[in-house]
């Protein structure tokens, strides 16, 4: 039987649908067919994300057919050569504050669309430099001399960027156990950590906050930020209970 996998119709979205799909087939030996959806995040390119977001924009389409069955680079001039009014664009609260923070004085722009349209608006708006997720750069295989990865240190990636999450019907067991099969370990319970962070803290589109969690041996490190009435606030720590860890960040950066 051919499982059917609910995808948005970007080139990103499709690759690593298509990933997914790939390992699921090795691991199970059960086809997989890539269904695409539009969803409203898609459908207007025109809006701001921080006002028209919110939890949803991108995925409540998905969703609905499912139920009804059917870290960061920037690309263009070095960091280190940007300075008051250079003008570097993207569609992310995190990352506007994150660079603001890093590059007083620095102009930030609106950007939106999927990853091609973003590289070519660096040209045409004679951009110093946009910032995308480097996950999907390396996804789509695209190689390019002016990209440059920045530390996770200088920006903090948001909540479960460069993981992939696939969602089924709650008592879909055999769908759960396809999917099971694929689920790595510390990959999971690092997302644990940063969405543990984010349910504490609250938020979504509109709120600039960012975690990232990662294991190094038993010990798992979370770097957290939030913009508060001071300004931007960071947190650093470790444990070696994810929930424990997200919520201790979220709490450091609320006080």
């Amino acid at each position: 039987m051919t499982l059917r996998l609910g995808t948005r119709g970007s080139a990103l979205a499709r690759t690593q649908s298509q990933w997914v799909a790939d390992r699921v087939l090795a691991a199970s030996g059960e086809p997989v067919e890539l269904v695409v959806i539009s969803t409203r995040g898609d459908r207007d390119q025109r809006s701001a994300l921080a006002r028209i977001g919110g939890k949803g924009l991108f995925t409540a389409e998905l969703e609905a057919a499912l139920r009804d069955r059917t870290i960061d680079s920037l690309v263009g001039k070095p960091l280190e050569t940007l300075g008051p009014g250079s003008r570097v664009a993207t569609g992310s609260l995190r990352r506007k504050v994150q660079l603001e923070a890093h590059v007083p004085g620095i102009a930030i722009e609106e950007l939106r669309g999927n990853v091609d349209t973003r590289l070519r608006k660096l040209e045409e708006r004679g951009l110093d430099g946009i910032v995308l997720a480097m996950a999907g750069l390396n996804r789509l295989g695209i190689a390019r001399a002016d990209v440059v990865p920045l530390a996770r240190e200088i920006m903090i990636p948001a909540v479960g960027q460069g993981a992939l999450a696939v969602q089924c019907r709650r008592g879909d067991d055999r769908v759960l156990e396809r999917l099971r099969s694929i689920e790595d370990g510390p990959t999971r319970s690092a997302i644990d950590a940063e969405r543990a962070f984010l349910a504490t803290y609250g938020g979504g589109c509109n709120v600039p906050a960012a975690a990232h969690a990662w294991w190094e041996g038993s010990t798992l490190h979370m770097l957290a930020c939030a913009e508060g009435p001071g300004g931007l606030r960071r947190f650093a720590g470790e444990g070696s209970e994810p929930q424990a860890l997200g919520i201790a960040a979220a709490r450091a950066l609320v006080s």
